[in-house]
């Protein structure tokens, strides 16, 4: 899977009674499907997932998976602290869908598998078992401001020769080490993803809808020069091409989402996209169209945002932009305690300039 450009890590919405507000999430990812983001994380950090029940986890996926465009890509935070309860959601998420899992480090007992690569064989064994019998590729996570375990360079190294392992999503902040990754995984050899004729992801949701239409099937003799006949039981899809990839590096900070690309990053996995996903998005592409005085300049737009909204007050400031900026943000759950009025009145502040 082609994990490129700006992902929303969405949030999960709560009525005045704390209960998931499912009408709220569905217009939330409807809406988020209206931008031009490549794709969706549900059950992240901004997710709240540690705060929800498996089965309200489970209708999350399922909800999110109904509403979202089959153009987006839907990653599915999967990690529990089991093996195989992360493995079961796995298998709930493919059952829907999804186009690849986030995995976070397990990180209760990591003071015994801290450390370093030398004291590191229960976190490698972990994700190689989990991607031994994933039935969907597994993006690795490490957030150390949460988790306080960082997987180490050299671990991540190992992991990425995985054929599953595809990616990670590195929210240690530091654009160093994200240059270190990709300098760490550059010989892992290219994996081919289907991508769409303009070269973005082919999603396997884009897929299941053609299964649907059996007018976007092509005979494969058509495209050989052949007679038209009926189209075989494994046919080439209209538009689909194959795109060589390698190991795939998210960073998780969008006031470090510029230096991060310039260092090799394939894109950003980014809470303030849930409220700003147009301003996120804006500087990509700006990076991407060989740019960098606008690059730059949308990248100082958002720094003062993301620096305040979501690296200081997390969760409950992301929200509150989201309610200022056309989504539904409303309240976390405790034990987060939603702004005071002037926390309030410090997000519209800076949040002015990158409304949507």
């Amino acid at each position: 899977m082609l994990l490129e450009g700006i992902f929303t890590a969405a949030t999960t919405p709560f009525d005045a009674d704390g209960r998931i507000y499912w009408t709220k999430l569905e217009q939330n990812i409807d809406h988020y499907s209206r931008t031009p983001v490549s794709g969706l994380v549900l059950l992240g950090s901004t997710g709240e997932a540690v705060m929800l029940s498996d089965e309200e986890s489970r209708r999350v996926l399922r909800a999110a998976r109904e509403a979202a465009s089959a153009e987006k890509v839907l990653l599915a935070g999967v990690a529990r602290e089991s093996f195989i309860e992360t493995l079961r959601l796995a298998e709930f998420a493919a059952e829907h869908q999804y186009d690849a899992v986030l995995v976070r480090t397990p990180h209760y007992y990591s003071p015994q598998y801290g450390g370093g690569k030398s004291n590191a064989l229960g976190i490698l064994t972990y994700y190689r078992a989990l991607a031994d019998r994933s039935p969907l590729p597994v993006v690795l996570y490490s957030i150390p401001k949460f988790t306080h375990y960082d997987l180490p360079v050299e671990v991540i190294a190992e992991l990425a020769q995985h054929p599953n392992i595809i990616g990670l999503k590195d929210s240690s902040g530091n654009v160093q080490r994200i240059a270190d990754v990709v300098a760490a995984t550059r010989s892992i050899p290219p994996r081919e993803v289907p991508v769409t004729s303009t070269f973005t992801a082919f999603t396997g949701r884009m897929l299941l809808e053609v299964d649907m239409f059996p007018g976007n099937f092509v005979s494969t003799d058509v495209l050989s020069g052949g007679a038209a006949v009926a189209a075989p039981p494994a046919p080439t899809v209209k538009g689909m091409r194959k795109k060589p990839v390698g190991f795939q590096v998210l960073c998780g900070s969008a006031e470090h989402l510029l230096p991060s690309v310039e260092a090799g990053a394939s894109g950003a996995v980014l809470a303030l996209a849930a409220c700003a996903p147009q301003a996120c998005q804006e500087i990509y592409i700006a990076w991407k169209d060989n740019d960098p005085m606008l690059a730059a300049e949308k990248q100082q737009r958002v720094v003062q945002a993301s620096r305040y909204v979501s690296g200081q007050l997390g969760i409950p400031g992301i929200k509150h932009a989201c309610d200022l900026n056309g989504y539904y943000g409303g309240r976390p759950r405790l034990p987060l305690l939603p702004l005071n009025a002037e926390q309030q009145a410090e997000v519209a502040r800076v949040m002015e300039d990158v409304r949507n």
